[in-house]
């Protein structure tokens, strides 16, 4: 882990990384000026439901349709963060109205809220204080399956080990 925090790589399905792109990626958000770009291009409808972002190695929000993989928006790179994310427009101005680490792709603990605020804050949209819908992510020690811990039941649902209560998904990050 560096000054920027715990970089993620990719854990999800192999197959999953077919949807990368030479060149592609989320679209890239590094001010408020770009946020106004991006979301005036999308159609009326589209900010209605959550959209696929990850936080860039570099900072940088990087935003998709929902149904994009985290991967893809990547671009196959490893993030500070991943998820999704939702926008209202408030008087005047764009907001945060949910986001959450929920990307099985990434499995991103929630230490990584601090750099989804730092991105957001870089490009002046105001946002929650924290992650509006947390997901914890734990490998099972023993059949090394990937789960999400719902109502802090620390127990794999694959074959009933018990979990460690700190993120472990990926070792080498």
């Amino acid at each position: 882990m560096d000054a920027r925090g715990r970089r993620y790589r990719y854990v999800g399905p192999v197959e999953l990384t077919a949807a990368v792109r030479p060149g592609g990626g989320g679209y890239r958000i590094s001010s408020a000026a770009d946020f106004g770009r991006w979301i005036a291009g999308r159609a009326t409808a589209e900010p209605a439901e959550p959209f696929t972002f990850v936080v860039g190695i570099d900072g940088v929000l990087r935003l998709a349709p929902r149904r994009s993989e985290h991967v893809a928006c990547a671009g196959g790179d490893m993030v500070l963060s991943a998820g999704e994310i939702s926008f209202v427009r408030e008087t005047e101005r764009w907001a945060v109205s949910e986001v959450s680490n929920q990307s099985t792709g990434y499995c991103p603990d929630l230490s990584s809220w601090s750099e989804v605020a730092r991105a957001l804050d870089d490009i002046e949209l105001a946002r929650p204080s924290g992650f509006t819908h947390e997901v914890v992510f734990r490998r099972c020690p023993d059949c090394l399956e990937l789960n999400i811990v719902r109502e802090d039941d620390f127990v794999c649902v694959f074959c009933g080990s018990d979990l460690p209560a700190v993120w472990n998904v990926d070792p080498s990050a």
